[in-house]
């Protein structure tokens, strides 16, 4: 006896290509796809991002593929995703290509989707499904691009360079037509460049399925259920039986005559999603239904399985009762169903879901690779503290996902945050990949410096100029054989002084690093140390010890080809100075003192591709942290970032605070940040922080760590970071730059200007012109004054404190003022110097423990150019203590009437001023010995507060 005909062969006796809806390695790898071309007459092989989502994303059998492709180089999530899928496509069109051969290039392709991230854009479409047929390098390769308005365009341009092309996401007959005359169309701009049109392919991707679906629900809302019952399951065959009659029409007469005669074939329907949805309906319903010459039909593995057990083949079943197909459509449109919305509202959920599927599978992707490269714990724990929190963080991550949110980070869509200047700011986006490419340039430099056997180097620096190189060089500490690093950020002639004193003038090399290279302080640290070098080795010898870092074209930089600097380093104009530790700005003074520059970029690479465009939201360390910090801010009051570090990498500190306050503290609200408070128990806390615990790796301590246990058990949202090694500070850098720029967007402002840093330096510009020419500053009189300690205050402030006999009333009014949610800031324009921090930090300490408030140590004139910004330009939360003194010794500024103390009280003047325009709770106490003033000011706050 005969066994029976398999259904599926009998599909090729009608003239159809049965294709497979699937695809994954091992089906390759075992053999079964070739079984299945001889079995069943299979002729293809379609992808889409869901298929690959599976196959991928839900088992193990790539597991060692990815490995073996990290152990080669580190990459991007897409690039995994490519390396694996191509491969998997080149195999599978190897197998069916005698398919292909055989019927003289008619079937035998596999299919390989376009990103869904780019239905929408027709050049991105274009650059993509160029960019795959080159790296498939098959000819039974089709590229799938789908039926979007932007992909019909791109369609007739792929077409016209001879790439084979199935479009897919087909609903309507009226998009069909499109498609069609866009492929025919295509031919006619190949023939005329001279193509071979007989090598080219292309399909019409019909879905079936997802119609019925769709009709059905709306079938289920009529009132006359014996009208919808007979319409159910019959639409969407309805629908494609148009579509091919359509076909028809479209591929005949004299326009198509001419095509075919220059060997063109015609673009065959492609019936998708034909598996049924609804268990009312026969499982090989569809199949069986559309059949017809001509035609291919992509089918899922069960389907086909049901179709080879009990499939019923009747040729040109897609022909029959045209005039019944539309009398169901008519018959639909009468119930006032509109099959145009729905088709319309189905592309649009079929670019959704496969958008979906290419996250879930990136994500799957990206967990693979963190594995891989560290280990399957993760390096990043986010604990909301309550479920209201953890809610608020769940939808702003799935909103996230959903709008591609990181994807047009990177794609510098200023409308993600304010639509001003954003797109203008991102250079730091691919700073590390540029400075690798220039690495020779500071190796050189490196080398130079070792050579010239300096013993010092010092950074000339302020703000974002400064911080980071400061951030390396506690790290890191000195280097062996390498000079030791110093940095002046200070106005305070003691500082300068101590700079002085610490350094050997004749065997120093210092960095003048400013972005505008018209930034008052590094000008006037290189007009003293310009003289002083001078005097100690000559002026003709002197610009030989200086190197600038700046933008081109600065001040700074004609300045340095004046004085014949001895290198000029250039930034990168869209990098703002805060985002630009890994740029020039940081990396030329971390040269200098010896660090490996290259290990440090590639160390830091990883951490750029973990936060790249192509790794979603659930596995993408930056948008994670983003989402925390600005959910807390926005929805949930906790806007002070308690930053808690391992002591090996505390400095990391500072450059957080400047990088959260100046990005995000501005028109009102913002994060306000703040790095080295003291440690304690929950109940000394408020309800407004978030806390963020970097964890140097297997250098913990266990003080802070328990600690960070106990406030986590108290409810408080805490993120938990653990850092590898002292090698990957550059890894943070980029991830909470990424973080802070994620942050910005949910609170709805520019991460990348600073519009109050900028009116202090105006007050205090202004007030050094007015020294210049008076060499007075405004006369000021105390509102109190008590054994050598003088308070100053503005009428209003002054009013609200009241008067007091003792300078503890004056005080205890002024902390009295702090309510919960705000934050208390020390603004210290003294000499940064261990006893004075130690001063202030314990002072810190009591003020937070009786009032609850967080709190804040800031340098001047340092903070100006850091969290400066988000306390005169965010919440009125803060009830600030800005403390001036004396100083004993002057230093004149070479070139200027004033001083740099007189600069100093100018910057101190200023900033008071633009806190009391900004409506702030501000009180400046001037000391006039700062050593022993600033203990006893400890210890009447401390009384006060008692």
């Amino acid at each position: 006896m005969n066994a029976p005909a398999n259904p599926l062969k009998q599909l090729n006796a009608c003239g159809q290509s049965p294709w497979l809806d699937y695809l994954k390695r091992s089906l390759v790898e075992t053999g079964e796809l070739k079984t299945m071309i001889e079995r069943d007459g299979l002729k293809g092989v379609t992808s889409n991002p869901s298929i690959f989502e599976k196959a991928i994303g839900e088992s193990d059998e790539y597991g060692d593929a990815i490995k073996a492709f990290l152990d080669r180089a580190e990459a991007g999530v897409s690039d995994i995703y490519e390396h694996l899928a191509i491969a998997d496509i080149q195999a599978a069109a190897d197998v069916l290509r005698p398919v292909y051969d055989q019927t003289g290039a008619r079937d035998g392709y596999v299919s390989l989707e376009c990103s869904p991230y780019l239905a929408n854009d027709t050049e991105a479409t274009v650059t993509e499904a160029i960019h795959l047929w080159k790296a498939v390098q098959r000819p039974n390769l089709m590229v799938k691009v789908p039926a979007t308005p932007e992909g019909i365009p791109a369609i007739r341009r792929l077409i016209g360079r001879g790439i084979n092309i199935n479009i897919t996401l087909l609903f309507s007959v009226a998009a069909y037509e499109q498609v069609a005359l866009a492929y025919i169309g295509g031919l006619e701009d190949l023939k005329a460049a001279g193509g071979d049109l007989s090598r080219v392919a292309s399909v019409a991707s019909f879905f079936v399925s997802r119609i019925d679906s769709a009709v059905d629900k709306k079938l289920d809302a009529l009132t006359d259920k014996a009208v919808a019952d007979g319409l159910r399951g019959k639409v969407a065959i309805a629908n494609a039986k148009v579509a091919y009659a359509l076909y028809q029409t479209l591929f005949a007469g004299p326009r198509w005559d001419a095509l075919a005669a220059a060997g063109a074939q015609t673009q065959r329907l492609l019936w998708a999603s034909t598996s049924t949805k609804s268990k009312a309906y026969k499982d090989t319903l569809y199949v069986e239904a559309l059949v017809g010459r001509d035609t291919v039909d992509t089918i899922p593995p069960a389907t086909m399985d049901a179709f080879r057990d009990h499939g019923v083949v009747e040729a040109d079943a897609i022909a029959q009762d045209l005039e019944g197909a539309r009398a169901t459509l008519a018959a639909l449109a009468a119930q006032g169903v509109s099959l145009d919305e729905i088709t319309q509202a189905l592309v649009v959920d079929g670019v959704r879901q496969f958008a979906d599927a290419f996250d879930k599978l990136f994500a799957a992707v990206a967990a693979q690779r963190r594995q891989h490269g560290e280990g399957a714990a993760p390096t990043q724990t986010i604990d909301a503290g309550s479920p209201q929190a953890q809610a608020a963080f769940d939808a702003e991550m799935e909103t996230w996902r959903q709008d591609g949110r990181i994807r047009r980070l990177w794609a510098g869509d200023k409308t993600l945050w304010t639509g001003a200047d954003e797109d203008q700011w991102l250079g730091w986006l691919a700073v590390v990949e540029a400075e690798l490419a220039d690495i020779g340039v500071l190796q050189a430099f490196a080398a130079d410096v070792k050579a010239r056997a300096f013993s010092d180097v010092v950074l000339l620096g302020m703000g974002g100029s400064s911080l980071g190189p400061e951030v390396l060089a506690e790290t890191f500490g000195d280097q062996a054989g390498w000079p030791r690093f110093h940095m002046l950020d200070s106005t305070d002639p003691a500082q300068v002084q101590a700079i002085d004193d610490a350094i050997d003038l004749t065997r120093t090399l210092f960095i003048v690093s400013s972005k505008s290279g018209g930034t008052l302080e590094p000008n006037i640290f290189a007009d003293h140390f310009m003289a002083r070098v001078a005097g100690a080795i000559g002026q003709d010898k002197a610009g030989e010890r200086f190197v600038a870092v700046t933008d081109p074209g600065s001040s700074l930089d004609k300045r340095a080809k004046a004085q014949g600097f001895a290198h000029t380093f250039y930034g990168l104009p869209p990098i703002g100075g805060r985002y630009s530790v890994l740029s020039k700005f940081g990396l030329v003074p971390a040269a200098a003192m010896g660090l490996d520059i290259q290990r440090l970029l590639q160390t830091t690479r990883a951490m750029q591709r973990a936060c790249g465009p192509d790794t979603p939201p659930a596995e993408n360390p930056g948008v994670q942290l983003g989402v925390a910090l600005g959910v807390c801010a926005k929805s949930l009051g906790r806007d002070k970032v308690t930053i808690v570090a391992s002591p090996g990498i505390a400095d990391l500190g500072a450059w957080l605070e400047q990088l959260i306050a100046e990005s995000t503290g501005k028109h009102g609200g913002g994060l306000i940040p703040l790095a080295d408070e003291p440690l304690t128990t929950p109940d000394h806390y408020g309800d407004d922080r978030i806390f963020a615990y970097l964890e140097l790796d297997g250098h913990a301590d266990p003080a802070q760590r328990e600690a960070i246990v106990a406030l986590s058990k108290a409810g408080h949202p805490v993120i938990t970071i653990t850092v590898k090694d002292i090698w990957s500070i550059g890894r943070e850098f980029f991830r909470w730059e990424i973080a802070t720029a994620v942050a910005g967007a949910i609170l709805g402002i520019n991460p990348f200007d600073q519009p109050d840093v900028e009116a202090s330096k105006n007050k205090t510009r202004d007030l050094t012109a007015q020294y210049e020419q008076s060499q007075t500053l405004p006369a000021e009189e105390p509102v109190f004054r008590e054994n050598g300690i003088a308070l100053y205050a503005d009428p209003r402030n002054a009013e609200a404190l009241g008067r007091h006999n003792t300078l503890g009333g004056y005080l205890k009014s002024h902390f009295d003022q702090v309510r919960a949610g705000d934050y208390v800031a020390f603004l210290a324009y003294v000499q940064r110097d261990p006893a004075h921090t130690e001063t202030l930090t314990q002072l810190r300490g009591v003020v937070r423990d009786r009032t609850r408030a967080a709190t804040c140590v800031g340098f001047g004139p340092r903070f100006q150019h850091s969290t400066g910004q988000a306390y005169k330009g965010g919440p009125n939360s803060g009830v600030f203590l800005q403390i001036t003194c004396d100083d004993p010794k002057d230093l004149d500024v070479p070139g200027h009437k004033y001083s740099f103390g007189v600069v100093k009280a100018a910057q101190a003047r200023g900033d008071l001023e633009v806190l009391v325009e900004r409506g702030r709770r501000a009180l400046r106490v001037h000391l006039k010995d700062v050593d022993g003033g600033l203990p006893a000011l400890a210890r009447a706050v401390t009384d006060a507060l008692a």
